[in-house]
């Protein structure tokens, strides 16, 4: 019988192994879990199997990645 994998709390960074992207898990519907980048945007969803916490490397490059995005936001240009 096949282990149950372990749901990760919503809100929590994580990797989605299958396209090698960052994102925040913002819940679990049927088989999935739900990820938004972490710039924002469209949210995806992900094998569970193949998501794994960010390490605090990849942490430290989400909170660049939000804070140059937010930079962006408030000087008046739009992100690409």
């Amino acid at each position: 019988m096949a282990e149950r994998q372990e749901e990760h709390p919503d809100g929590t960074l994580v990797v989605d192994t299958q396209s090698n992207k960052l994102g925040y898990v913002m819940g679990h519907v049927g088989p999935a879990v739900q990820l938004r980048p972490v710039a924002g945007g469209r949210e995806w969803d992900a094998d569970p199997a193949r998501v794994r916490l960010a390490t605090d490397e990849e942490r430290l490059e989400a909170m660049r990645e939000r804070t140059r995005v937010m930079n962006s936001v408030s000087s008046g240009w739009i992100f690409p």
